[in-house]
């Protein structure tokens, strides 16, 4: 059977990640997170003093590009691979809403999108990969067989990412949430470097009303029309 290299981007909150690493445990296909990624620079951004709310230091972070390593380990009891930062496990600490506050602006860096996306292509050479991200079927991989851009509305997108920072135990409000949602559209949709934008050969998936077992099973239905097209 054919491989292919499978691109999804979208808005965040949109389900992205979930999706693809469905489709990666069902078709044995590498998963890679590449929201992750950023997050991990965010992350070491705000670790080192360069990012707060007041101040960005993005000379700083460029400077220290060189000192950034980023790897994913699979951990067998999660079934899924982690993310680690100079050989440190992360995955939690980057999932937070205070991470997501500063993720966006980090990731309009130039420099910190040509060090990550050279990564990226490297992870997808052999194809048999699901990746996703902002700017997978734009930048990372134009010439993907099959390309996905996930939507939905600020106020879905915001209840479920609310919801799942509650059942973690986190303290936050809806509306901290929603403004989140909605500060991160706008700064990935207008940045000049590799905006978020739908490709123009992606197929829109607006998941608003969809359980996750429709929308796997949808893209899971254009994976096999996609592989049986090649053949």
């Amino acid at each position: 059977m054919n491989k292919i290299t499978i691109a999804i981007d979208g808005f965040s909150s949109t389900g992205k990640s979930t999706v693809a690493k469905q489709l990666a445990k069902k078709l044995s296909y590498v998963y890679v997170d590449t929201g992750a990624m950023y997050r991990a620079v965010t992350f070491y951004a705000m670790q080192n003093g360069l990012i707060n709310d007041d101040d960005f230091n993005s000379e700083a972070l460029i400077y220290q590009l060189s000192n950034i390593n980023i790897s994913f380990k699979y951990n067998e009891s999660l079934g899924f691979a982690e993310v680690y930062l100079n050989d440190i496990n992360i995955e939690k600490q980057i999932r937070t809403l205070e991470v997501s506050s500063f993720v966006s602006k980090v990731a309009a860096i130039s420099e910190v999108r040509l060090k990550l996306v050279e990564q990226q292509q490297r992870m997808g050479q052999d194809k048999g990969v699901v990746m996703d991200g902002r700017d997978i079927g734009t930048v990372v991989f134009p010439d993907a067989e099959l390309k996905l851009f996930m939507t939905a509305s600020a106020e879905t997108r915001a209840k479920r990412r609310f919801q799942e920072l509650i059942e973690r135990g986190d303290k936050v409000e809806y509306k901290e949430v929603l403004h989140n949602v909605q500060e991160r559209d706008y700064i990935d949709s207008n940045r000049e470097d590799s905006p978020l934008v739908k490709a123009d050969d992606a197929i829109e998936i607006d998941n608003s009303n969809m359980t996750l077992e429709e929308q796997f099973n949808k893209i899971l239905q254009l994976v096999k029309m996609t592989i049986e097209g090649l053949e």
